[in-house]
C-alpha cells in the first residue's frame, strides 16, 4: 500500500511543480517521475530488510543476498533510465520483465506467510495477493502507458 500512496502523491506534486515552475502540465514526465520515486522507495527494501527479502526467493537458488541486493539496485537504476529520453524505452521495457519476474517471488511470499520486514513466517499470507496481483499489474499498466506509450 505505501507504495501506490507514494506513487500517486509524487505523481500530484510533480505534476503541480511543473506548472508551477515551468507554467505547464507534464503528463507523461510527471508520471515517469512518480515511478522513479516509488522505486527508489521500495529499492530502500531490499537494502533495510534484506533478510526477508532473502526468504521471498523461492527454492534452493544460490546468492540470495546477492540477488536482492541487485534487484535493489535495478529499481534505482531503471527508475533513472525512465527520466531520460535515450534510456525511457530501454528502461520501461526492462521494468516491464522486471515486474513479471518478481511476481513469482510475490506469490511465493504470501503462501509461505512471508514478512519481509520482519523477517518472519507471520506475514499476510495467500490473502494478500488479491491487491498485490492486482497492484503489480498497476504497476505496469503506469509504466507502459507514462513511458512507452507516450
Amino acid at each position: 500500500m505505501k507504495p501506490l500512496f507514494l506513487l500517486l502523491v509524487a505523481f500530484l506534486l510533480a505534476f503541480l511543480s511543473q506548472k508551477l515552475f515551468l507554467g505547464q502540465y507534464g503528463f507523461p514526465l510527471s508520471g515517469r517521475i512518480a515511478m522513479c520515486a516509488m522505486l527508489f522507495f521500495t529499492a530502500i527494501g531490499h537494502f533495510a530488510f534484506t533478510k526477508g527479502m532473502t526468504m521471498m526467493i523461492p527454492g534452493n537458488l544460490p546468492f540470495k543476498k546477492e540477488m536482492v541486493y541487485l534487484t535493489g539496485a535495478l529499481e534505482v537504476f531503471l527508475g533513472i533510465g525512465l527520466l531520460f529520453e535515450p534510456t525511457r524505452n530501454y528502461a520501461a521495457w526492462a521494468l516491464l520483465l522486471f515486474f513479471i519476474l518478481m511476481l513469482p517471488a510475490n506469490i511465493y511470499s504470501s503462501l509461505k506467510h512471508i514478512d519481509y520486514q520482519k523477517g518472519t513466517l507471520d506475514g499476510p499470507g495467500p490473502n494478500y495477493l488479491w491487491f498485490r496481483i492486482p497492484l503489480q499489474l498497476f504497476f505496469m499498466a503506469w509504466v507502459y502507458w507514462f513511458s512507452i506509450q507516450y
